[in-house]
């Protein structure tokens, strides 16, 4: 309430507000107009970072990539206020480290990430580029500590995760239709798609990205409202919405994962999970076996002319199966150097965030493409491999169990809960994780604010749902 606090706050802020008004006129910047909103969300941020936190979560679609100097960029607002949070929360944690849920903390999930973090520190302390995998240490700490440790304690009911939930729909519906309208000028032409999505994604792909892996969130939030309900057709008509756009965003990987998810929600309900992830493991198996003997990937080289970009879908997709789409060919010319990086330093890896810094040196021309010179800098385009040569086996392993640990455990939570409004926050959580796990195949983007918090804050809410069955579970037994 407004009379809890005192009135020099007030007093202060307005003369804050004078100031930044006053010096952003005579500065002829709007910089300066800035200091009010930043104060006021610090404020707000030491008193209760609940309410930050959900701040955070409304700004994650309309963050803009912004580039600064000396090679540095940063997503605003939502960077800033990552460390801002941390920060809070570490003295939270200080101070009121009696009042944290042990049982969130003492989770398997919550034990196999500490691991995976310690080990992205071991390897940045020993990178080939500290500074490069310092900053990629930095980030990743406050993507943990926000989306994970601060969504533990956030989003431990069906209201928190609903009021969270809405706070990332409404502005990402906003940015959809505003895509849509831009695109629409173009005749939602194939080859304008990338020129729609400016400031509010760097690329198709992202954008396809958040509209994916929100959409089990989007489907299954129909069972809480009324159906026929004003709100029940919104949420319809969102999902109707987010199928034309994934589809007018051209993104192969969005579309193939809304498949997956729909075969994932069979394959949970029928407790298929560890049949499936052994399949898929033997058949990577099989693969990795079989372009590595006698060299036979040298077979599957591209024809550097025929290889190029393709201005209609329809090519794209037929490119593609022929082995002449560039995208996906640049990417095997990337693999094939991982490979090689790989063979070099097995245990420790190059570091991380130092693919770039050193693949050029790996890579087999025989692969080269009209785009190989990538002058975006961008990565190798398969998560997998990237923590590979990035973090060595042990990085590699620890994330795969993470990954292969949270698909079981999340099924085996799902079928424990007995409670079916829980049984959907499960299957949303867990459905999310798939989707981002089958775009990490083609894409490295759990680093990158459209993608990551979803994937640490759907852990998050599984290691909460456990917690409550557990505790449901003991009060059971002690009648």
């Amino acid at each position: 309430m407004i009379k809890d606090y005192p009135t020099s706050f007030f007093y202060g802020f307005g003369l804050i507000t004078l100031i930044s008004v006053v010096s952003s006129i005579a500065f002829y910047s709007v910089i300066p107009i800035l200091l009010p909103f930043v104060v006021l969300v610090a404020a707000l941020t030491i008193l209760d970072f609940k309410a930050t936190f959900y701040l955070l979560l409304a700004c994650i679609p309309i963050s803009v990539d912004i580039d600064l100097v000396g090679g540095f960029a940063t997503d605003l607002p939502t960077e800033p206020l990552m460390v801002g949070l941390m920060l809070v929360f570490l003295f939270y944690v200080l101070h009121s480290y009696q009042k944290l849920d042990k049982t969130f903390y003492n989770h398997p999930i919550t034990t196999i990430l500490f691991l995976h973090f310690s080990w992205i520190l071991i390897c940045a302390v020993m990178s080939d580029q500290f500074f490069v995998s310092f900053k990629f240490l930095l980030a990743k700490s406050w993507y943990l500590v926000c989306f994970y440790l601060i969504a533990g304690i956030v989003l431990t009911t069906k209201k928190n995760i609903q009021r969270a939930f809405w706070c990332v729909l409404i502005p990402l519906v906003s940015t959809v239709v505003i895509v849509l309208i831009r695109h629409s000028g173009y005749g939602f032409s194939f080859e304008k798609v990338s020129k729609v999505l400016s400031p509010f994604y760097i690329n198709h792909v992202t954008y396809a990205s958040i509209l994916a892996l929100f959409f089990p969130f989007v489907w299954f939030a129909t069972t809480w409202y009324k159906r026929w309900s004003l709100i029940w057709w919104s949420l319809v008509g969102t999902i109707l919405l987010f199928f034309v756009a994934i589809q007018l965003s051209y993104t192969r990987a969005a579309m193939l994962s809304i498949f997956i998810a729909a075969a994932a929600y069979g394959m949970v309900q029928f407790k298929l999970t560890r049949i499936v992830s052994l399949l898929s493991i033997i058949g990577a198996l099989c693969l990795i076996i079989h372009l590595v003997s006698n060299n036979t990937y040298l077979e599957y080289a591209p024809n550097f002319e025929k290889t190029i970009t393709h201005k209609k879908f329809d090519s794209l997709v037929e490119a593609t199966a022929k082995g002449e789409d560039i995208s996906t060919m640049e990417r095997v010319y990337r693999w094939v150097a991982a490979a090689y990086m790989i063979k070099e330093k097995p245990f420790k890896g190059f570091g991380p965030g130092n693919f770039y810094s050193f693949y050029k040196r790996y890579t087999v021309s025989n692969f080269q493409t009209y785009v190989s010179h990538n002058p975006e800098k961008s990565g190798i385009h398969n998560y997998y491999l990237m923590i590979l040569v990035e973090q060595g086996i042990i990085g590699f392993l620890v994330f795969m169990v993470l990954t292969f640990f949270a698909l079981f455990k999340g099924e085996q939570i799902y079928h424990e809960s007995t409670n079916k409004e829980r049984k959907i926050i499960v299957m949303m959580a867990l459905l999310c994780i798939i989707v981002i796990d089958a775009l990490l195949l083609i894409n490295d983007m759990l680093e990158i604010d459209k993608v990551g918090p979803f994937y640490f804050m759907s852990l998050a809410i599984l290691v909460n749902m456990d917690n409550l069955n557990r505790r449901e579970k003991r009060i059971e037994m002690s009648r």
